[in-house]
């Protein structure tokens, strides 16, 4: 009965009780907030890690799905009605139908995006949305897996690779990350902004401030602030930056081409957590690092290359630890999910720690399992992406760019983990993994 709005044989959406509804706000929803939806906060993530947070959270989705089946849950929230999507079928059913009835915009996310990009393509609908997805689309390339600049991506990628390597025998987050936004500056805006922290750190306050959502009253001074900034940006772009893309794009009055461009910077701050993770898995795990090795052996790295296996490691990265831990949804109309009728204005959620490490439903939920991603489409509710008509448009890029980084790191270096919790083969995998507390020893070959 999925997909037929409005039909009167489907039954309502069962109820968590008050105490089922309160504990998974506690234990589920509530760390998924805590540690900063838009910005993290590094305090926070390391609290999580030593509780296991997510761990806690699929246990707490399991037991829900004992008790009340796989079907949607309603969950008691006064002043909103709330949806919490158990069976891996619905996920894919909710994002193949967004943006309709599946709107990808809720009154939740406008308050977390608005901050920095009021009329930006995820907080849109309708018609503008159409034509903001087609601008994205169109300067990302996310159906290509090598984008037309690759080769000047590469290029920034193994020149910042190259600095921050040296001679250091080793690398932390505090080395780490001025070196990602760097490159994340310079393919996104050109080379001239390299050095233009001033730029990322106005939308890191942003987007810290953009945490608490509706709570927060913004800051529309520090936004224009930032977005003129960002203006002058696009109106001097580089040769071989996606900025430079944007004047060749057909616009619309609907487009808003500036404000589309603050969620390229935003969604690879994520993809940094993601790339250094990884590094993580792949120095912990020999026979992974040694096929990753054997992939890159006889290729020439200055050329553009799609790297199978770092970007399933990269896509395992965020399958372990999902950078996007919760996919919100609200129905524009009364519809239906997994045969149970949800009325108009319900916002639907989707916990992607749960589907990406429910044991019960995937024999290696808690193993690096890179084969997941090397043996054609992964199983239904794995989602890294997102997934359906909303899916990422920046996929591609972030693929190429984390799987060249990583190949720019281990083609000349031996790697291993020497601070955060103890990684193996030999063990389960943690279910939250604080980035801000890695540190590698690097040797050169």
């Amino acid at each position: 009965m999925a997909g037929i709005p409005g039909s009167e044989r489907a039954s309502v959406a069962t109820r968590a009780s008050v105490g089922d509804s309160l504990r998974t706000v506690a234990t589920a929803l509530a760390p998924v907030v805590a540690r900063g939806v838009i910005m993290r906060r590094p305090r926070v993530e390391a609290i999580l890690e030593r509780l296991d947070a997510d761990r806690r959270l699929v246990r707490t989705l399991q037991r829900l799905r004992e008790r009340y089946g796989s079907g949607p849950l309603h969950l008691r929230v006064p002043g909103r009605s709330v949806v919490l999507v158990l069976d891996a079928a619905d996920v894919e059913d909710v994002l193949a139908r967004s943006p309709e009835p599946f709107a990808t915009t809720t009154p939740e996310k406008r308050g977390a995006l608005a901050p920095f990009q009021p009329r930006g393509v995820l907080i849109s609908h309708g018609a503008d949305r159409a034509d903001r997805r087609r601008f994205n689309q169109s300067v990302l390339e996310p159906e290509r897996p090598l984008h037309h600049l690759a080769a000047p991506m590469v290029d920034v990628v193994r020149q910042e690779a190259a600095g921050l390597l040296g001679h250091s025998e080793s690398l932390d987050w505090d080395a780490f990350a001025p070196a990602w936004m760097r490159i994340v500056r310079r393919v996104v805006l050109g080379d001239s902004a390299r050095d233009d922290t001033e730029l990322t750190d106005l939308l890191a306050r942003l987007r810290s401030e953009a945490n608490w959502s509706l709570a927060h009253p913004g800051r529309p001074r520090r936004r224009a602030e930032f977005l003129d900034r960002l203006r002058d940006r696009l109106a001097t772009a580089d040769p071989g930056s996606l900025a430079a893309v944007v004047p060749e794009t057909p616009v619309t009055q609907r487009t808003h081409p500036v404000e589309q461009v603050p969620q390229w910077l935003f969604a690879f701050d994520p993809a940094g957590i993601a790339t250094f993770r990884a590094l993580a898995l792949l120095s912990t795990h020999p026979t992974e690092l040694a096929a990753a090795r054997n992939g890159l052996a006889a290729r020439d790295l200055h050329v553009p290359q799609d790297l199978p296996d770092l970007r399933a490691a990269v896509l395992e990265s965020v399958r372990l630890w999902p950078t996007t831990p919760a996919i919100l949804r609200e129905t524009t109309t009364r519809t239906e999910l997994g045969g149970r009728a949800l009325p108009a204005g319900t916002l639907v959620v989707v916990l992607t720690p749960f589907f990406h490490r429910d044991g019960r439903r995937l024999p290696d939920a808690d193993r690096f399992a890179p084969h997941l991603w090397l043996s054609g489409a992964p199983a239904p509710g794995l989602v890294p992406f997102s997934a359906g008509p909303a899916i990422c448009p920046g996929r591609s890029i972030v693929q190429f760019v984390a799987s060249t980084f990583l190949a720019a790191v281990l083609e000349h270096h031996d790697v291993w983990l020497d601070a955060g919790p103890r990684l193996g083969p030999d063990r389960p995998l943690p279910g939250t993994l604080d980035p801000f507390r890695l540190r590698f020893t690097l040797t050169r070959q």
